[in-house]
């Protein structure tokens, strides 16, 4: 590829400062927060919805690979160029629209999701998605993926607030899916193809999102238990008896350890399992849920540790939700590396899992610390590992597969909100039966016919492409 012709190309309708060769501009975008590595053979920083277009039709007459890009804290090496044109969409960041009679916003992909919440709340409403990662990712990106996060269990993830979508498609051609209506049926919903696709279909430059009413409080309960078996037990009959919690939040007893030695707050960490319980609605009725949810727990084993109110601008439950963010830093700091791993499997099949995960970790010599949103079956297993040693690398690979195949078994699935990028390719044809991957590749042909849209990601090509 004559790389000087194509960057001559991509500047005629760009500034200078847009288009970035250098070395060191593009190696900040060849890694994510896995350790997945690559490198950009030239970085667009896009500003509107016609720098997209005239890059990717500048990029499918030269068949050139396109990946777009948000805040780069993907956990599965989704945005992580291998050459081709990285598209930066970061400085698209502009909320156009929060309209609180229609009860939707409409964003730019470069908005951090966090800074949208907080637009949001200050008219009275509610952007329920809250991935680990807020105060960093882009809505864009977790559209890409279809985050979730812990409010996922009552509120539902990504996919349920995304009324509308701008998509630029190879060639340049710009679609408008959806709009602002909260019920649609008039045609075929092409923006769900879009939510979860990974950037392998098209490119977002404009969201529409659902919002609601913000809840006037919410509270914490802390539970500690003495067998991790418990607290799973516990979860699933929590889940059944009637009560729909904000959100159920697991940790094991290295996680806990380890959050206890990097911020110490007390954690009981001779107890084998700890979970982090909310609930949210009128002030009456939180207070009802906590005092339900406690007695529950504690008739399976659970012990009450900390219990918290918020009410109008007082957020005493803050201080019980650090524990939960305090999680990612503190494991890092057990091993030299971690590989982050997501998988989801029904309820009633949590406590299957996490026997099974014990029993890799055993097998293979693997440390796994468990933690995750287990109120909706969506366990993080953390390998941690020193990348340094082929020999124990060769064995988290073995622990990881064994934690796919222990999913898929159970009739769980590879990923639920970290998306399949590069890390998980190999396994996504355990997950599928031929039939139904030929549908996703016939799809991928009709949006993407020349295979320019983050190629290598998401699905394992056919031999047959062209």
């Amino acid at each position: 590829m004559d790389w000087e012709r194509v960057v001559r190309r991509l500047r005629e309708g760009l500034r200078p400062d847009q288009v970035e060769t250098d070395v060191v501009g593009r190696l900040v975008y060849g890694y994510d927060a896995t350790w997945a590595e690559g490198m950009p053979d030239v970085v667009v920083h896009a500003e509107s919805t016609a720098d997209v277009a005239h890059v990717l039709r500048i990029a499918n007459e030269l068949r050139i690979p396109v990946v777009p890009r948000g805040g780069g804290t993907g956990l599965a090496g989704g945005a992580v160029p291998q050459g081709g044109i990285c598209l930066n969409l970061v400085r698209m960041n502009r909320i156009l629209a929060l309209d609180p009679a229609d009860g939707v916003a409409v964003v730019q992909p470069g908005v951090i999701t966090r800074a949208l919440q907080q637009a949001a709340e200050a008219h009275g409403l509610f952007y329920p998605p809250d991935p680990a990662s807020l105060e960093m990712c882009t809505i864009g990106g977790n559209v890409a993926t279809n985050a979730g996060g812990p409010r996922c269990l009552k509120y539902g993830v990504t996919r349920d607030y995304v009324l509308g979508l701008e998509v630029v498609l190879p060639g340049g051609e710009v679609l408008r899916l959806g709009g602002r209506v909260m019920k649609d049926v008039s045609g075929y919903d092409l923006k769900q193809l879009f939510i979860g696709s990974e950037g392998t279909l098209g490119v977002i430059t404009e969201i529409t999102l659902r919002l609601l009413p913000r809840p006037p409080a919410r509270g914490a309960l802390a539970i500690a238990f003495e067998r991790l078996e418990a607290a799973c037990e516990a979860t699933v009959a929590l889940l059944s008896s009637g009560i729909l919690p904000l959100m159920v939040e697991f940790m094991d007893q290295i996680t806990m350890r380890a959050v206890e030695s990097f911020h110490p707050s007390g954690l009981p960490i001779h107890a084998e399992a700890l979970l982090l319980l909310a609930a949210d609605g009128e002030p009456a009725a939180v207070e009802a849920n906590l005092q339900r949810m406690t007695s529950l727990m504690q008739s399976h084993g659970g012990q009450l540790l900390r219990t918290a109110l918020d009410t109008g601008d007082a957020l005493h439950t803050e201080e019980l939700w650090e524990i939960r963010r305090h999680v990612s830093p503190a494991l890092a700091r057990l091993a030299p590396h971690k590989l982050s791993e997501d998988i989801t499997v029904p309820r009633s099949r949590i406590p299957a899992m996490a026997r099974r995960i014990r029993e890799i970790s055993q097998e293979t010599g693997i440390p796994i610390a468990l933690y995750g949103h287990i109120g909706d079956g969506n366990l993080h297993p953390t390998l941690l590992c020193d990348r340094r040693n082929p020999e124990e690398m060769a064995r988290v690979a073995r622990a990881a597969a064994a934690i796919f195949e222990a999913a898929l078994a159970l009739g769980g699935v590879l990923s639920g909100e970290h998306g399949i990028g590069t890390l998980k390719l190999d396994f996504v044809p355990h997950a599928f039966p031929p039939a139904i991957l030929e549908k996703f590749w016939a799809l991928k042909a009709l949006f993407d016919p020349h295979g320019i849209m983050n190629p290598g990601k998401k699905l394992p090509m056919p031999r047959n492409w062209t």
